[in-house]
This record gives structure tokens, sequence and C-alpha cells, in this order.
């Protein structure tokens, strides 16, 4: 199988699955996302601010 014909299974494969999704999939998928994201932000904060919190305290 040559490089051309590769690609061209690669492309249909992929375009017949993203046909098959619904729009419902897709914003939920981004939505989910975004939330995941804020998420990890606020908890990386937090998590900083309870080691610079430690950190002052057992350094007196």
């Amino acid at each position: 199988m040559d490089s051309n014909s590769r690609f061209a299974v690669f492309g249909g494969t992929i375009l017949s699955s993203i046909t098959h999704l619904g729009i419902v999939d897709i914003i939920s998928t981004i939505i989910l996302a975004i939330i995941g994201a804020i998420v990890s932000y606020i908890t990386s904060l937090f998590v900083k601010y309870i080691h610079k919190r430690l950190q002052d305290k057992y350094k007196q």
C-alpha cells in the first residue's frame, strides 16, 4: 500500500467518524474541557497558596 492510499484510507476513516458525532457531543466535550482547565488552574493556585503558607510557618 503506497502512501497516497494510506492517507486516503486514513482521511476517509476520520471524515466518516466525524459525521457520526453529533453537535451536542462536540459542545459537551468543549464545555467539559473548559471546566476541567478552570478546576485545574484553581487547584494549582490553591496548592501553591497552601505550600507558601506552610513554608512561611515552618521557616520561622
